[in-house]
């Protein structure tokens, strides 16, 4: 026989990276936070999160296998391609049946989850406090969902997040809630890896149900991130890592003491704000731009330097903020030595790439309306998931980075157009005007943007305009502002001083130098053979080479 208990309460137990196993094996009653009197019984949660991977990533996954193996630590294993996503019919009808209630009705929260019980949509427990609570935790998920999303309770994904909330109870928690004892043991869940909208829901009720939950993701995302009211335990490992696939067995390869201290002095070296960054660190993080504003002598000054080392640059949290250079060149200076010598020294510059031929990109003639609007998330903007997985998207070729990079960059220019609008276009043909044009990059601009190491060398862009040989057209202008977000070095030289770039962005968005005189027609010079040489002689000095 059990207690006549009423209410049962849970609250989070202290948690350390020291002592969150042991908690975690101990019975209910023997936790801190115990207490059974007046008919309530309040019990010690186990909630933390483990972001990251450790220097050893052998005995990291061989730890996690013995999480969920060993029989004295009763945790079960949950996380995207563990669940079992089937779901009878009957169960799947009965929450359309809820629904439409809902619709004619207009429900309380309260009397929508006394549907989902009458339609045995919520598990049951002999225990009566546990069957109390079973409730009151679907009360609460869905008082979250409704002030947590976008319409609330109206909003249509909630469907779609119920049906697996209703299914992973039945199939994962029904199972071990049968054994479920609130003096003893409330079940215990791991969750590894990523995770998607309905997993974090299903996670939030299985906490506020009393389960002991523990989250482990290699990567360092956080499935409840900004989700959940009472501060959690987070534990942060030095590294991170891309989850692979949750082990099956145990590995057998062991790390020398040597390899551990090395990665670890390298670990702390190259951490993020450390300003010591090697080669490729930062290839998965995603890059923005800060567009420096500067003077016409800085220009030439700042060109030169490494990302790292110009003013701003910050790398946090897998964003890295790249300080570029967005300037236009009016003119030509009195000292016709110096602005070819300034010129000619940028272009001779590893990472550079001189336009001479405009216009430098085609305009799209398909239609990207259908694939825009398809891309879109749930906030509105852009999805780089959406984009990055559809058929039309042609950088699939580049490494993953990369792409979440340009994908990242689209969206930013997409969100706030600073395209100037054609006179009868409106803010969304905009939009789905630079959205079509970003698929349409040159193959020498996307090799600029495969030779950029973020926190290195930033790659230029030199547009160089004398109307002889073309003018910037509008397509142009499109992926300028791509290139520009994505923190690529952008400088125009216009001799006759004429509008070209003005025409299609606000002049705010990058620096206008005027020098001493116009000049038509100014055809391009050519740097000198023994000039080239040279210059190419020092780069390699400066390389190794």
């Amino acid at each position: 026989m059990y207690p006549p208990l009423n209410q049962l309460n849970v609250r989070n137990v202290s948690l350390s990276y020291e002592n969150w196993l042991g908690l975690l094996k101990k019975p209910l009653n023997e936790r801190p936070e115990f207490s059974l009197e007046n008919g309530t019984i309040t019990i010690g949660q186990v909630l933390g999160k483990f972001l990251g991977i450790p220097f050893d990533t052998d005995e990291y996954y061989n730890r996690l296998l013995d999480y969920v193996s060993l029989p004295e630590m009763n945790l079960h294993l949950l996380s995207e391609e563990s669940l079992d996503r089937t779901i009878n019919n009957t169960h799947f009808q009965s929450i359309q049946k809820v629904l439409n209630i809902y619709q004619e009705q207009k429900l309380s929260i309260n009397r929508f989850t006394a549907f989902l019980d009458g339609e045995k949509l919520l598990l049951k427990s002999e225990i009566p406090v546990i069957h109390r609570k079973i409730r009151e935790a679907m009360i609460v998920t869905l008082e979250k969902y409704s002030s947590y999303e976008k319409d609330g309770i109206k909003n249509p994904e909630l469907r779609r997040i119920l049906v697996d909330v209703v299914k992973w109870s039945i199939n994962h928690l029904q199972p071990v809630l049968e054994n479920a004892n609130p003096e003893s043991e409330m079940p215990k869940f791991l969750w590894y890896g990523d995770f998607k909208k309905s997993h974090k829901y299903f996670l939030f009720y299985l906490i506020k149900l009393g389960c002991d939950v523990v989250i482990f993701h290699p990567e360092g995302k956080d499935i409840l991130a900004d989700f959940l009211a009472e501060p959690v335990f987070t534990h942060h490992f030095q590294n991170k890592q891309t989850a692979e696939a949750f082990p099956k067995e145990k590995r057998n390869r062991k790390t020398t003491v040597a390899y551990r201290a090395s990665r670890e002095i390298e670990t702390i070296l190259h951490q993020d704000g450390t300003g010591l960054y090697k080669p490729w660190q930062l290839r998965d993080y995603t890059p923005s731009s800060i567009t420096l504003k500067t003077t016409y002598d800085e220009l030439f000054i700042l060109c030169k330097e490494i990302a790292m080392i110009r003013p701003d640059f910050e790398v946090m949290n897998g964003q890295v903020k790249i300080p570029s250079l967005f300037a236009k060149i009016q003119g030509v200076s009195k000292n016709r030595k110096e602005y070819w010598d300034r010129l000619q020294a940028l272009t001779q510059l590893e990472h550079s790439f001189l336009i001479r031929q405009l216009p430098f990109t085609i305009t799209g003639s398909s239609d990207y309306r259908f694939h825009y609007r398809n891309a879109l998330g749930m906030d509105g903007l852009l999805s780089p998931e959406k984009m990055m997985q559809s058929h039309y998207w042609p950088y699939s070729f580049l490494p993953s980075g990369l792409q979440k990079g340009i994908a990242h960059a689209i969206r930013r220019i997409c969100e706030k157009p600073a395209l100037k609008p054609l006179l009868t276009e409106s803010s969304e043909e905009v939009k789905i005007y630079l959205f079509s044009q970003a698929m349409f990059m040159p193959k020498n601009v996307t090799q600029l943007l495969e030779k950029f190491d973020y926190s290195q060398h930033v790659p230029k862009l030199i547009i160089y305009i004398n109307e002889l040989t073309g003018m910037l057209s509008r397509s142009d202008a499109a992926l300028l502002l791509l290139l520009n977000q994505f923190g690529i070095d952008i400088i125009i030289y216009n001799p006759p001083g004429h509008n070209d770039i003005e025409n299609y962005l606000n002049e705010s968005l990058f620096d206008t130098h005027w020098l001493d005189e116009v000049v038509f027609e100014l055809e391009y010079k050519e740097p000198s053979i023994l000039k080239k040489v040279l210059f190419q002689g020092i780069l390699k000095n400066l390389r190794g080479d």
